[in-house]
């Protein structure tokens, strides 16, 4: 391959990866390109556009199919809607030991949203950010390739990490909630290394600290990480499919059969550690 070919190809790529910016520089607000400089505050747009619309849609369908619900032959979106809250309230019921109303409605909107952010991956990877492009070469004067959209809202690591750091919250919400701050603290300091010998255990508190704090913060990290991975390694193989000319098309639809699996998967898994990790949080049992 020509260098230019390998120019246009990696172009094309880091195109398809980088994601519509926001921010603000010297009190006025940019996009893209000129907020390289920004740092910490610098929205993806793109990800809040597709992640906010994404979540209104499952709001919507699934008060539509509320409303609509009847005690006689359900309709196939009543179905359906009642298969998926079945599905999961059986699994929140196997999976958490407490007591909570917030549980249930929390794991069907983690799977359901997830679902449908992770489903946006099987749109063609150069049609929506060509439309985007068009967009904005058309109706507000830009250069096509100065406009991006990345339409997969959890293959950016900022969604992933927002997803499980309200995970951790409740976590840790939880744990006082049920334990206690005195509770909580004990656990943290007392606990995997325990002795009625009271200097020995005052020696051994900064161990204890240390292994329980490390455990505790690799719950979340794990799920931000395991979500993005697969994702963002789903998204990459679509569009360097998308990059090798008239075989895309067949290999694009293996390549899609095969991930169907992987999105469904994905929101499962996090759904169910989200599940287990409010479990043991709120057991009192260490």
């Amino acid at each position: 391959m020509a260098a230019g070919e390998e120019l246009t190809l990696s172009s094309h790529i880091q195109h398809h990866l980088t994601n519509a910016k926001m921010c603000t520089v010297d009190g006025s607000v940019a996009f893209n390109k000129a907020c390289s400089e920004a740092g910490f505050w610098t929205w993806h747009i793109d990800t809040l556009a597709w992640s906010i619309g994404l979540g209104l849609l499952f709001i919507l369908l699934f008060r539509s199919a509320a409303k609509k619900a009847t005690t006689g032959v359900p309709g196939k979106f009543q179905c359906f809607v009642e298969m998926v809250i079945e599905f999961v309230a059986a699994n929140v019921k196997d999976t958490y030991h407490g007591k909570s109303k917030l549980i249930a409605p929390l794991a069907l909107t983690i799977f359901v949203w997830i679902f449908l952010m992770n489903l946006m991956d099987l749109v063609p990877v150069d049609f929506l950010p060509a439309f985007a492009g068009w967009v904005g070469a058309t109706f507000f004067g830009m250069d096509s390739h100065d406009v991006y959209m990345k339409i997969v809202p959890t293959t950016d690591i900022n969604m992933t990490a927002a997803l499980a750091l309200g995970v951790f919250i409740l976590m840790i919400g939880y744990s006082i909630r049920i334990k206690g701050v005195v509770g909580f603290i004990k656990e943290l300091t007392l606990h995997p290394f325990s002795t009625k010998n009271v200097p020995l255990q005052i020696v051994l508190i900064p161990f204890n600290l240390l292994l329980e704090l490390i455990a505790l913060v690799a719950k979340p990290f794990s799920l931000a990480l395991r979500l993005f991975g697969n994702l963002y390694a789903g998204e990459m193989i679509f569009i360097l499919i998308g990059a090798i000319g008239l075989l895309q098309l067949p290999l694009h639809f293996v390549w899609a059969v095969f991930h169907i699996l992987v999105i469904v998967l994905q929101a499962f898994v996090f759904m169910m550690l989200t599940i287990v990790y409010l479990s043991m949080a709120s057991s009192d049992n260490h």
